[in-house]
């Protein structure tokens, strides 16, 4: 089902809202971590609200994503806080990280030929997975 004009607005919100959040958090917390939202797709009862999360460096997403899911509640809390006037009703939020720059990364090396030839081998590429 194709997402509503209201998804779309309150997606937007919500990801620049959150922007600004993770990267304080970060600021303060992690230094040399980049943090950016990359979607947020929100459900059509606009009660949940998927954000994937891209962080740089990769080898610490696992590791960040956890952190920030331990913390749903006071960044749920500072986002109502943020967006009370233009929400009702804060959703709740899943974050998940999002491993397409990596997904990239490797089908560029293997564009480049530093790794095997992806066309004569496809099982090379890892296959992704939906979430």
């Amino acid at each position: 089902m194709e997402e509503t004009n209201r998804q779309r607005k309150i997606a937007g919100v919500l990801q620049k809202d959150l922007v600004d959040v993770l990267q304080k958090a970060a600021q303060d917390g992690m230094k040399g971590v980049i943090i950016s939202v990359s979607k947020v797709h929100v459900t059509s009862d606009l009660g949940v609200a998927k954000v994937y999360l891209s962080i740089f460096p990769s080898e610490k997403r696992e590791e960040m994503v956890k952190g920030i899911q331990s913390n749903t509640p006071l960044i749920r809390h500072e986002m109502a806080k943020r967006t009370r006037n233009q929400l009702r009703r804060m959703p709740e939020l899943l974050f998940f990280g999002d491993d397409t720059l990596d997904y990239i990364e490797e089908i560029d090396k293997s564009l480049k030929g530093e790794d095997e030839n992806p066309i004569q081998n496809p099982d090379v590429l890892p296959r992704r997975q939906k979430k």
